[in-house]
């Protein structure tokens, strides 16, 4: 995995605080108190404390960060290893109640990293673990799981309704007696959503885990392709941040082999994917520097929207990206987080379908996201 620059970045100011310390991890061990404990309270907002921990631990500087925020990181970096430790057996849960199921299970986003023992899995927060079959065995994958003790935790009619006729995925799931979350997918974008990417192209591409046959991660494209996909069409304000660094950390891992490139953005036109992945590679390079070939950058464009949409699109993520807490904030941030929140889901549902989906959220706040 390439590194990351050595030569910092003049220095932060309290809305690249967190930002800075994670391109720059080397420089952590001069921050000042008050520094840390601005930086502490940002990188729990945005759940990157344990992920700031690691790149400091994997460069042997955690000793040299003072003892109260060291602390922080420490505990920060047993709380993710207890979650990936779960992760690691709950994907074995899931493995061993699908095991009749004449296809493939593949483990997507945090519990596949973990998986994998990418670079980007020390220290990396998640809460459920996402798997995807084809769309085939969905029904008799439900029904296996619920056998083991998972049930849908979305009970109303329209919840209901709402994943099972337009989503990508089941209602959420939860184990009886262990409480742990899973997402059963059959894709990896709506049925409504404006992109339709081939899902047996997916399935097929995956790799398998440890040598199991059936248990399977996504291809090293397509799985950059899916962050960049989720990042771009969830909306999702308090999460963006993670899920670019993410990618930051995916290109940077998979770059290193130089087929990974060559083949990246083909791999995105088959999928329909072309848009995210331009915006992944864009904002990455923006916001973490992140290596890209300059060859890769101009096929890319391939994916580019018209001036007017660009425009607007730096506006909102220049705020979108920032760390998700106040000291980070202006008078126009909650409006562009607002913004790429309605835009996601317009991107993920036709307006007929979206307004009325809205309004209902709007007047039954704890349905479907």
């Amino acid at each position: 995995m390439p590194s990351r620059p050595l030569t910092p970045s003049p220095k932060p100011n309290a809305k690249t605080l967190l930002v800075h310390a994670l391109r720059y991890p080397e420089t952590a061990p001069a921050f000042t108190l008050p520094e840390w404990d601005l930086l502490i309270r940002q990188a729990r907002h945005a759940d990157l404390l344990g992920c700031l921990g690691a790149l400091i631990k994997a460069r042997g500087l955690l000793d040299q960060v003072a003892l109260q925020p060291r602390q922080h990181l420490i505990s920060a970096l047993r709380v993710a290893g207890k979650i990936a430790q779960t992760a690691r057996w709950e994907v074995q849960q899931v493995r061993t109640a699908l095991a009749p199921l004449n296809a493939p299970v593949v483990i997507l986003k945090g519990a596949a990293y973990t998986l994998m023992d990418l670079p980007i899995a020390p220290g990396r927060l998640f809460y459920d673990v996402d798997v995807m079959v084809p769309e085939t065995s969905l029904a008799q994958a439900e029904l296996l799981l619920k056998l083991h003790g998972w049930g849908s935790v979305k009970t109303s009619v329209y919840d209901q309704r709402y994943y099972r006729q337009w989503m990508h995925e089941l209602p959420p799931m939860q184990h009886a007696a262990r409480e742990t979350m899973l997402d059963l997918h059959h894709n990896i974008l709506p049925r409504t959503a404006r992109f339709h990417p081939d899902a047996e192209q997916l399935l097929h591409s995956a790799r398998a885990v440890g040598g199991d046959a059936q248990l399977r991660v996504l291809a090293p494209q397509d799985m950059v392709l899916h962050s960049a996909t989720h990042l771009f069409h969830e909306g999702e304000s308090r999460h963006a941040l993670r899920d670019l660094f993410d990618l930051d950390g995916l290109l940077r891992h998979f770059g290193a082999d130089a087929v990974f490139w060559s083949g990246l953005v083909q791999r995105a036109q088959q999928l329909e994917l072309a848009r995210p992945l331009y915006y992944a590679l864009r904002y990455t390079q923006r916001i973490f520097a992140t290596p890209i070939p300059p060859d890769v950058c101009a096929s890319a464009h391939a994916g580019e929207p018209g001036r007017l949409t660009l425009a607007l699109m730096d506006t909102l993520c220049a705020r979108g990206f920032r760390t998700p807490h106040p000291s980070c904030n202006d008078w126009l941030t909650p409006a562009a987080r607002f913004a790429l929140y309605v835009r996601g889901h317009w991107l993920r549902m036709p307006l007929h379908r979206l307004i009325p989906h809205l309004v209902h959220q709007t007047f039954a706040p704890n349905s479907a996201d």
